[in-house]
């Protein structure tokens, strides 16, 4: 007996970044003569791709997200000479206030039930340290978060450290961005087909958009007995680097992919 195959979409994290994934989804669209969120059973999406994510949820297309980033990106990532200089220093540099103007003007009152996909966005509990993951009412299981507005999901899943101050929720923990453990969610995407939508591995088919960025490079040769200093500036390479390739291997080991 044949199984229905199962679309899945993963979108990472990588801020204005996001641009490209936007883009590279329109063409998709233009390709395929369908609307992304009507072609894919199950969106997932960290960060700037969780924006999109529920850009799609709410029936918008890939292309008119693309025009929201070239509206507003540059308002909701412009910064003085001055805030350039001090704000890495004593707080977030970028103001949150513009980032939730833009995305009011997107999504206004929808919430998750809204969405007309199923959706899943990682962000995390500044508090314990533990994993968030919101989520729309596609198993009997889920019973609040559907209630969240896609404002709020969007500012939690994209409120990176040092780019931006960590988001209070609606329930009431600080959140922040969800790459901090899911900056690639293709593994965790692959986990909520198989284990909780009940999916078959086999009948998984998964698209895993990136954002773009420059190859790994530790130099290792010279740099492997250097301290703080250079160590600092390429930890966040490192993490990202082995968060992706770790959640790209789960994703083909569990979905037979």
């Amino acid at each position: 007996m044949s199984r229905s195959i199962k679309r899945i979409l993963s979108i990472d994290g990588g801020g204005i970044k996001g641009l490209f994934a936007a883009a590279f989804l329109a063409g998709l669209e233009e390709i395929l003569s369908v609307d992304s969120w009507r072609f894919f059973d199950l969106i997932v999406g960290t960060s700037t791709g969780g924006i999109l994510a529920l850009g799609m949820g709410s029936g918008l297309t890939a292309g008119r997200i693309v025009n929201f980033y070239q509206m507003y990106g540059p308002t909701i990532f412009h910064r003085s000479l001055k805030s350039r200089i001090l704000a890495p220093l004593f707080r977030s540099r970028y103001d949150p206030s513009t980032m939730r103007a833009a995305l009011q003007t997107v999504f206004g009152p929808s919430t998750l039930e809204d969405s007309r996909c199923r959706l899943v966005i990682p962000s995390m509990n500044l508090e314990t340290g533990e994993v968030h993951l919101y989520k729309t009412a596609h198993h009997q299981r889920f019973q609040t978060d559907y209630k969240s507005s896609m404002v709020e999901v969007a500012l939690a899943t994209s409120a990176a450290p040092t780019y931006f101050p960590a988001h209070r929720s609606e329930t009431g923990p600080p959140l922040i961005d969800g790459g901090l453990w899911a900056n690639n969610p293709a593994g965790l995407a692959v986990v909520e087909a198989i284990s909780i939508l009940g999916w078959e591995p086999d009948s998984l088919r998964l698209l895993s958009v990136g954002c773009p960025s420059t190859p790994l490079n530790v130099d290792w040769g010279r740099r492997h007995n250097l301290g703080t200093v250079y160590w600092g500036w390429k930890m966040l390479d490192l993490f990202l680097a082995g968060q992706s390739s770790a959640s790209i291997g789960t994703a083909q080991h569990l979905g037979n992919l």
